[in-house]
């Protein structure tokens, strides 16, 4: 069975990938765009790796909301 490799679309690094399982946590994003948009009907899908994501989210004028998890199930 063949591996399917995995990247960053952010950054293109290879992510590390085992017997068909990631191991490393990303962001997975998919987009299904609607009606009052430009990009009707089309969905988009991307992997941002965590070192991208908070390169991303340092950038944005309202800083993003943070909040510990008391439990982990």
């Amino acid at each position: 069975m063949k591996q399917e490799k995995k990247y960053c679309n952010a950054c293109g690094r290879e992510l590390k990938v085992k017997n068909g399982i990631l191991l490393e946590d990303v962001l997975a994003v998919q987009k299904e765009w609607g009606y009052f948009s430009e990009k009707d009907t089309t969905v988009h899908s991307f992997r941002i790796c965590e070192s991208c994501y908070d390169q991303w989210t340092a950038s944005f004028q309202i800083p993003l909301q943070k909040r510990k998890k008391t439990e982990v199930i």
